[in-house]
């Protein structure tokens, strides 16, 4: 049985629908169950025998909320994840634990790959790192998927929040150096059940004294939409298939600006590109570009019926 915590969040609703139209048993907490309390991680563990997988979509993910609140970014982001982390040791459960692009400084002018050196900038990417660094020290077998400018159905996100915008105002202004890779919850998704049948299909072929699934070797991977882009370009697609599919319903006037001319209240990384060699190699499979993604997306019935962003 699959254990998933978070499940209420961006992409723990994606991965709990997922995992229902695959008829995968799970259970499903959120804030029911205190990801600092070690004591009641484990109760629930052993209250529900046969868990076998714990999958950690918990996090603190307002980045500059962090700055005013840092203890509670590094209770959540960080001492949350080693307690995950504990528990799965003892229960005998693989993990899967959900990280981010802001472990890395932005400072770099290609793809990150997973051994490259993290230098997080703010409180936010700092405690991840410090989570992604408790989550391996205890548990040699775990998975740490570090993704990007994620959205989906569920939860105010970038996509949806654009939308808003343009149907709002005549024109919007939307940073244009800063560069990464968007990631859709559905593909994200999809990526992290298919780690968990490959194992579970390795084992039973393993059992029959077969060799033709081989499970995902354990250890750091980057998991993110194809391609780069900034997030001028990256609004100016939303505008072109809103229109399209007459989601926008006005003309709005997409302005690219400088992160400095914005005035964000906390650096974020210029240059966030993480390289999926990795990935490809173990999963033996390529995530759609971020432009198809974001089509399909907004082409998809969920997407009608999101959440009021305003």
């Amino acid at each position: 049985m699959i254990w998933l915590i978070g499940k209420n969040g961006m992409l723990g609703s994606e991965i709990a629908r997922q995992l229902e139209r695959a008829d995968l048993e799970y259970v499903g907490t959120d804030r029911e169950i205190d990801i600092t309390d070690q004591a009641a991680l484990d109760s629930f563990a052993n209250g529900n025998h046969g868990i076998d997988w714990i999958i950690n979509c918990a996090a603190y993910t307002a980045v500059e909320k962090a700055e005013e609140e840092p203890e509670l970014a590094a209770r959540l982001n960080a001492e949350g994840a080693g307690n995950i982390a504990r528990t799965a040791k003892k229960a005998g459960a693989r993990m899967i634990h959900i990280s981010t692009d802001y472990v890395f400084d932005g400072a770099g002018k290609t793809p990150y790959t997973e051994i490259m050196p993290i230098s997080p900038l703010g409180v936010y990417g700092k405690t991840k790192a410090d989570g992604e660094k408790l989550v391996t020290e205890t548990l040699d077998d775990a998975y740490v998927f570090r993704t990007a400018w994620l959205y989906g159905p569920r939860g105010k996100n970038f996509v949806y929040t654009m939308v808003d915008l343009m149907n709002g105002r005549d024109s919007i202004t939307v940073v244009a150096d800063q560069f990464g890779s968007p990631t859709c919850t559905m593909d994200l998704a999809r990526c992290i059940i298919t780690v968990i049948l490959r194992d579970r299909q390795s084992g039973v072929s393993a059992a029959a004294g077969r060799q033709t699934i081989s499970a995902v070797p354990p250890g750091i991977y980057h998991c993110t939409g194809e391609g780069e882009t900034t997030w001028y370009d990256f609004a100016c697609e939303i505008y072109r298939i809103g229109k399209l599919k007459g989601i926008v319903t006005r003309n709005c006037t997409v302005k690219p600006c400088t992160t400095a001319e914005y005035g964000a209240k906390v650096a974020r990384p210029a240059y966030s590109v993480l390289s999926k060699s990795k990935l490809k190699k173990a999963l033996g499979i390529k995530l759609p570009s971020w432009q198809e993604s974001l089509l399909a997306f907004m082409s998809s019935p969920m997407f009608k019926e999101r959440p009021t962003t305003k």
